[in-house]
C-alpha cells in the first residue's frame, strides 16, 4: 500500500489548515528540515499530534494503545546490547510476550537502530510502538531507573580501579600524548576515536576533512579511552551516558584547550576531542582570504555606529573566526563590546564575553534583554535561533548599537528571507540590516608540493570560468595542484581560507523586499547588478592558483 503524505494526514485527521502546511512546505523547500518538526517548532501542531500523524503514516500503533502502566514493564531484552545504546538511539525495549518483542520508538525515519535490533533479535517477531516526546521521556526515565543499579553492580569499584591502573601505564600515557602531539603537528581541528568490534579507529579532521590515521586493538581501547577521560576529569566508571569535559595541555610550546565529548555505542565509547589553540592566534580581517574589494565592503559595514551585520554559513565554515576578526578590529578603548556565545571558543582581552547556559534559563534572548542595560556600543550574538532573539537583536541595532550575529543559511540573500520567515517585520529588517557575509572554507594547495595543472575545457565551460575571470578582473590564470608530501600529510593541501559572498543591503534591495518577499525575485534583482556569489569567489581563487577545482565543487 502506498504511504500517505504527511501533510495530507495532518489536514484530514487533525484539521490543520492547508495554508499552514503550504507555508511549512515552502520553508522546507528553502531551508530543508522535516515538515513535522517545522510545524511543531512554529506551534501549528503539538507533540501528541506529531506522534499520532507518524503512527498513521507508518502504520505503527501508538504506545498508549498497548501500554497503560509503564511502571509494570520489565524492559528485559538486553542480552546483546547495553542499556545506554537504546537511550542514545531513541529506541526503548518494553516487553516480550509470546515470542513478540515490543519496542517504543520516537522517530520511525531513523532506520539504523531498527535494523540493528532486527538483526540481533531475529529469533523474535518485532513490534514497534510510536511514542510522543512526553511519553518517550517517561519511558526513558523508567528504563534508566530499571538498569541503574544493575549497571552499578556490573561496573563496580574493582573494575574502575583496574581501568585507572591501565590508564596510568607508561605505554598508554605515551600513546595518548603522541596522538595529541601528532594532531597538533598536522594542524588537526578534531581527533576522532571510534570504537568497532575488533579495533579502535583514530581519525584526524585536517583542514575540514577527516583522515584515517591509526587503529589499535580493541583490547587496548578501554585503557586509551580511560586515560583521556581521566585527563578531562570525567567519570571513567560511567560508560552508559554521554559526557563532556575539557583538557588544558601545552604541546610543543603551544597551549591548547581541548574539548572532550564521549558517546556510548554498541561496541564501546566514541570520543571526539576538539583542539583549540589558546595563544598566538591572529584575528585579522586581512588574513581571512577576502579580496580587497570585499575587505573595503566589510570595513564600510562596521564603520557604522548602529545597525545589524549578519554572517551566515553552515557549521564549520569559519563564521566564528570572521566574527572574532571583526571584533578585534572594533576592539578599542573607546568602545564597550559584549558577546553572547554558545560556547565561548576564545577569550579576547578587553571584551566582555558571556556563555549561554540553556539548562538554567540563560538563553540568547534572556541575556540580550539584560545586555542593553550594560550600555554596550557593540554586541555580538553567537547565533540567531528564533524570532525572539532576532527581534531583540534588530531592536538593539535600531537604538544605537552595532550588532554582529550569525545565522544558518546557505547564502547571503537567504538570511534576509529567513528573518522574514521567522516572523520579523519587513520594515524592521529594512531599517536595521547593513549587510550579510556568507562564507565557506576551502583548502589551500600545499606550497611545498604544488605543481602546475591543466584544467579540463569542459569543466572551465561548466563553471563559466571566462565569465568569472572577466567579471572579477583577473588577467592571467595560474592553475596548480598538490602532489602530497610529508608536510601536508600527503593530502596536497595545507591550511584553509574563506570564500565569501558579501551582500550590501542597498536601497534597491530594501524596495524589492517591501514589494516582493520571494527569494527568486530578490535573486533576480542581484543578477541585474554586479554581485559576486560564493561560487564566483571559489572559482576566482582556483583561477589564481590558491585552491583546486575539486574544492570549488566540494564547498559550493
Amino acid at each position: 500500500m502506498q504511504q500517505r503524505l504527511f501533510g495530507e494526514i495532518l489536514e484530514s485527521h487533525f484539521a490543520i489548515p492547508r495554508s499552514e502546511i503550504e507555508k511549512a512546505l515552502k520553508f522546507q523547500g528553502e531551508y530543508g528540515g522535516r515538515l513535522g518538526e517545522i510545524l511543531l517548532n512554529s506551534g501549528v501542531i503539538s507533540e501528541e499530534q506529531l506522534a499520532s500523524a507518524l503512527s498513521i503514516q507508518f502504520e505503527i500503533p501508538e504506545v498508549k494503545s498497548k501500554v497503560k502502566d509503564f511502571s509494570a514493564l520489565d524492559f528485559s531484552p538486553l542480552q546483546e546490547i547495553a542499556p545506554d545504546w537504546f537511550i542514545a538511539n531513541e529506541l526503548i525495549p518494553l516487553f516480550v510476550h509470546d515470542g513478540v518483542m515490543h519496542f517504543a520508538l520516537k522517530d520511525p525515519l531513523i532506520t539504523y537502530p531498527i535494523e540493528v535490533v532486527q538483526e540481533l533479535y531475529s529469533e523474535y517477531s518485532i513490534v514497534y510502538l510510536m511514542a510522543d516526546d512526553r511519553k518517550y521521556r517517561e519511558l526513558s526515565n523508567f528504563f534508566r531507573l530499571k538498569h541503574f543499579e544493575k549497571g552499578e553492580a556490573e561496573f563496580g569499584r574493582d573494575e574502575i580501579e583496574k581501568l585507572k591502573d591501565l590508564a596510568a601505564e607508561a605505554p598508554i600515557i605515551k600513546f595518548v600524548n603522541s596522538m595529541i602531539s601528532r594532531a597538533a603537528e598536522y594542524r588537526a581541528s578534531d581527533i576522532h576515536l571510534e570504537s568497532h568490534s575488533d579495533y579502535l579507529k583514530i581519525r584526524y579532521r585536517i583542514d575540514g576533512v577527516l583522515q584515517d590515521i591509526d587503529q589499535v586493538l580493541a583490547s587496548t581501547a578501554s585503557a586509551i579511552i580511560s586515560r583521556i577521560k581521566i585527563m578531562a576529569d570525567l567519570d571513567i566508571g560511567e560508560k552508559r551516558l554521554p559526557q563532556d569535559g575539557r583538557i588544558q595541555l601545552r604541546v610543543s610550546g603551544r597551549l591548547f584547550d581541548i574539548r572532550v565529548s564521549t558517546l556510548p555505542t554498541i561496541y564501546g565509547e566514541n570520543i571526539v576531542m576538539r583542539l583549540l589553540e589558546k595563544e598566538n592566534i591572529n584575528y585579522d580581517i586581512d588574513t581571512l582570504g577576502m579580496e580587497e574589494f570585499d575587505i573595503r565592503l566589510v570595513r564600510r559595514f562596521i564603520s557604522h555606529n548602529f545597525g545589524l551585520v549578519l554572517i551566515t554559513g553552515p557549521t564549520g565554515s569559519g563564521k566564528s573566526t570572521s566574527l572574532y576578526s571583526i571584533l578585534s578590529q572594533l576592539n578599542t578603548k573607546e568602545r564597550k563590546i559584549i558577546t553572547v556565545e554558545d560556547p565561548v571558543e576564545y577569550q579576547i582581552e578587553g571584551i566582555s564575553q558571556i556563555q549561554v547556559l540553556e539548562q538554567i534559563g540563560l538563553t540568547f534572548a534572556s541575556i540580550l534583554r539584560n545586555i542593553l542595560r550594560q550600555d554596550p556600543d557593540v554586541i555580538m550574538i553567537g547565533e540567531i535561533r528564533d524570532r525572539e532573539t532576532a527581534e531583540i537583536a534588530i531592536r538593539a541595532s535600531l537604538t544605537g548599537h552595532l550588532v554582529l550575529a550569525t545565522l544558518h543559511t546557505n547564502d547571503a540573500l537567504s538570511a534576509i528571507t529567513r528573518l522574514v520567515d521567522m516572523g520579523v517585520d519587513e520594515y524592521l529588517v529594512n531599517s536595521s540590516l547593513l549587510g550579510v557575509i556568507a562564507q565557506r572554507l576551502v583548502r589551500r594547495i600545499c606550497p611545498h608540493c604544488r605543481r602546475p595543472a591543466v584544467a579540463d575545457p569542459a569543466i572551465l565551460k561548466e563553471l563559466g570560468a571566462d565569465i568569472v575571470q572577466a567579471k572579477l578582473g583577473l588577467r592571467d590564470r595560474s592553475l596548480y595542484k598538490g602532489d602530497g608530501c610529508e608536510v601536508c600529510a600527503n593530502t596536497g593541501y595545507r591550511g584553509r581560507m574563506g570564500v565569501f559572498e558579501i551582500l550590501e543591503f542597498t536601497d534597491e534591495l530594501k524596495s524589492a523586499l517591501l514589494n516582493h518577499k520571494e527569494y527568486d525575485y530578490l535573486k533576480g534583482v542581484l543578477r541585474q547588478k554586479y554581485f559576486k556569489s560564493l561560487r564566483d569567489d571559489a572559482i576566482f581563487k582556483w583561477l589564481k592558483g590558491m585552491t583546486t577545482v575539486e574544492e570549488v565543487f566540494r564547498v559550493t
